[in-house]
């Protein structure tokens, strides 16, 4: 039943397979280039790409010539302004978790963000330090120079430095390599890197560093005096630490922390949820590190409570100093994960405000931005960098339009450092560890997702439990690459054991599904349609060939054997005159029963060839009853169609298992018909001589309906009952007569 109302269209067309489609439809030939030809378009240079290729290199020229000072410049000063002061805060707070002095974070907070300036582009983004980056780079700081006892490596460079210098060296070396890993992946355009971290593993690794970030801050918040430990299962040593030293805690430091997390929490809530009516988010952190600031001068928390304080912050910047190879050689295997992690989370939050602004950034472009920027602040002391969520929400929301905004940011954090840096002396550091652990509440805030993950997708919540698990307890470095291995086993189990479905048809339409959804569904006696819903390759053919077996209801090697040994038991019997071939079909002349001979394993290959009849008076028909009271499966099934529609390639290995598949379901009498098969497959199935006498491209048909009709009109005896059942001719109509032909005079109802 239709139902009422419901537009119709009809489509009259001949039947067709691939090769009936292409005698009657000339395709256009199109010259594939060859590497060749790639390579030299790639090194040929002319005015329009030299042009293009330098507004790709410095995006600022794109930008900036195109900027609307009057409607844009008050709104990047204000943003500026704003977020500078939240970049110092930013900067002396994060610079602890790498675990460095806190006047060196805002080297980080200065000079990367003039390189991006000029490279980046995103126009939204805050650069500077990130706190998972820093953490992961506390952990390489605190294993080659720990808390206690000499350096655990050994290089000539650190003669003559202090802990402090020593092990900024060791941060500044690893950002110099970091940095000539993002700008080489760059050069080389393999920017689509950041595809293989997904969301799940992102927030999965995210949550677990955020635990680790709580974890490190705690000796802050608490006034304790806790040693720097990497490596796996650094995090419950550090607990234990903690645990031990509960009773040394420094209350002032304890009511200090409480009282910023609550109120910078409670005004963070009223930001968000007044966000709509406030011109600018209330500042509140560098409100109330100001009075934290004069609270602790005016009542002397260093000397009288035993305060741990910012102390002194030297003026002006040092000069650069060089790496030390001996430690980018140590750290190689640590830097590769915070260059992707860096660019990841970067390139990420880039992608939400240039789709939010509606412009294009550029993946390759953002990784030789930040690559460029890590190694020129690595020469001056800064750490590996990326963009702190928080800091670029400020950018964007207080109105920042472009860049300008962030070089802005840079000139705050630039007066801080030559100027008014004295001014924090007093701060104390349970004040920025508090700040810090406030601002992890949107990364744990993540294991909400779990459930919704457990409902909707199990093999992502496992992805994400098991780099979040894996980052906990191992470091993140090795919980990163535990993750992208639980990603890598998850996409390969989907696609190595997908959801194959046997396809019926929609009575009365030319649409096929599932047959276990439907309950208005049509199937032809002896027809079957297998759906193969992924590529097919070297790890899923035997996948798709057991769904295939079952699907069917029997095995096709089987039945070929048994047919095999019966045509060897007849020959015998009619060669020992046991059995005779007369006008009324094979007579028993002997009241014994034909015994079919037991596989030996030996003549196996001979079993597997086709039926051979030529030294038979008849052909066998395997469906009647057999002489001398021989017994073999009977077979049903005399079409099988497969659909191919979703396959998108096909590897060498698995062409060789289909042909095998396909060759023993012919040589059991069954018709093979491939539909919807992708162009460039057939291709390649020409090209790889995939085609001979038994198999041949004209299974081969354009659609499943195609195919199913070429079926019904083969086999009219066996569906006569239901040929009425399923659509033979459909007609198309378009609204108001607009015809979709080339032909102008063709009436509204087009034919096919």
């Amino acid at each position: 039943m239709m139902r009422p109302g419901a537009k119709q269209y009809v489509v009259a067309r001949p039947l067709y397979s691939e090769e009936s489609f292409a005698e009657e439809h000339e395709k256009i030939y199109r010259q594939r280039k060859t590497i060749r030809d790639h390579v030299i378009q790639y090194f040929t240079c002319d005015t329009k790409r030299a042009k293009n290729a330098a507004l790709s290199l410095l995006p600022i020229i794109g930008w900036l010539k195109s900027y609307q000072i009057k409607e844009w410049l008050l709104s990047d000063i204000v943003s500026g302004v704003s977020t500078g002061l939240v970049a110092v805060l930013q900067g002396l707070a994060y610079c602890l978790l790498a675990s460095l002095p806190p006047w060196y974070g805002l080297f980080s907070a200065f000079f990367p963000v003039i390189i991006y300036f000029f490279l980046g582009t995103s126009r939204h983004i805050s650069v500077g330090p990130f706190p998972v980056l820093c953490l992961m780079i506390g952990s390489v700081v605190t294993r080659l120079v720990p808390d206690e006892g000499p350096a655990a490596f050994n290089t000539s460079k650190f003669e003559g430095l202090t802990q402090d210098e020593q092990r900024v060296l060791v941060a500044s070396s690893v950002t110099l390599l970091v940095g000539i890993m993002q700008l080489a992946m760059g050069l080389l355009q393999v920017g689509f890197v950041v595809m293989y971290l997904s969301d799940t593993l992102v927030s999965g690794f995210s949550t677990a560093a955020a635990i680790h970030i709580l974890v490190s801050q705690l000796k802050f918040v608490l006034g304790l005096q806790v040693p720097g430990i990497s490596g796996p299962f650094s995090i419950l040593y550090t607990l234990e630490i903690i645990f031990n030293k509960i009773t040394s805690t420094n209350v002032c430091d304890v009511v200090i922390s409480l009282v910023i997390i609550v109120v910078v929490f409670i005004v963070k809530e009223l930001n968000d949820r007044f966000k709509s009516k406030l011109p600018v988010p209330i500042p509140i952190e560098v409100i109330m590190t100001v009075i934290a600031c004069g609270v602790s001068y005016g009542f002397d928390f260093k000397t009288r409570y035993g305060v741990d304080t910012v102390g002194f912050i030297p003026k002006g910047y040092e000069p650069p100093i060089a790496p030390n190879m001996d430690i980018i050689q140590e750290t190689a295997m640590e830097a590769f994960p915070m260059a992707i992690v860096g660019f990841a989370v970067a390139f990420s939050v880039a992608k939400v405000y240039s789709i939010k602004h509606d412009y294009t950034i550029d993946g390759n472009q953002e990784l030789i931005a930040f690559g460029v920027s890590n190694i020129f602040g690595a020469s001056f002391r800064s750490f590996a960098v990326s963009t702190a969520l928080s800091r670029s929400a400020v950018q964007e929301s207080t109105g920042g339009k472009t860049q300008v905004a962030g070089l802005l940011s840079a000139i705050i954090v630039m007066i801080v450092t030559v100027a008014i840096g004295f001014l924090l002396d007093p701060l104390p550091k349970s004040v920025l560890g508090a700040v810090v652990v406030v601002n992890l509440k949107g990364m744990l805030m993540q294991f909400r997702e779990v459930p919704y993950l457990w409902k909707k997708d199990k093999p992502d919540c496992m992805v994400w439990l098991a780099t979040c698990t894996a980052a906990i307890f191992l470091g993140l470095d090795l919980g990163l690459a535990v993750g992208l291995g639980a990603e890598l086993i998850s996409v390969i189990l989907r696609v190595q054991f997908p959801r194959c479905s046997v396809l019926a048809n929609i009575a009365g339409t030319d649409i096929y599904k599932d047959r276990k959804d439907y309950i208005s569904i049509y199937e032809p006696e002896g027809v079957k349609i297998f759906r193969i819903p992924s590529p097919i390759f070297f790890a899923n053919i035997d996948f798709f060939r057991n769904k295939l077996v079952e699907a069917v209801g029997f095995s096709p090697l089987r039945v070929l054997r048994k047919r095999n040994k019966a045509l060897r038991t007849i020959r015998k019997l009619l060669k020992k005159g046991d059995l005779q071939w007369t006008s009324r079909g094979f007579v028993n002349t002997s009241c014994k029963s034909a015994i079919m001979e037991s596989d030996d394993g030996n003549d196996m290959e001979e079993l597997d060839r086709p039926n051979d009849f030529k030294d038979l008076p008849v052909r066998i028909d395997w469906n009647a009853e057999l002489p001398a009271n021989i017994v073999v499966p009977r077979v049903e099934l005399h079409s099988l169609i497969l659909d191919f529609a979703a396959v998108s390639f096909l590897d060498i290995s698995a062409l060789k298992g289909l042909k095998t598949m396909l060759q023993e379901l012919i040589r059991v009498e069954i018709d093979i018909y491939i539909v919807a098969c992708d162009p460039y497959i057939l291709e390649k199935l020409h090209d790889c001589s995939f085609f001979d006498d038994e198999v041949q491209p004209s299974i081969f048909f354009l659609t499943l309906h195609d195919a199913m009709l070429h079926i019904l009109e083969s086999h009219p005896e066996a569906n006569k009952a239901h040929n009425e059942k399923i659509l033979t001719t459909v007609t198309v109509h378009y609204p108001g007569g607009n015809m979709r032909s080339r032909d102008k005079s063709a009436p509204d109802q087009t034919k096919f």
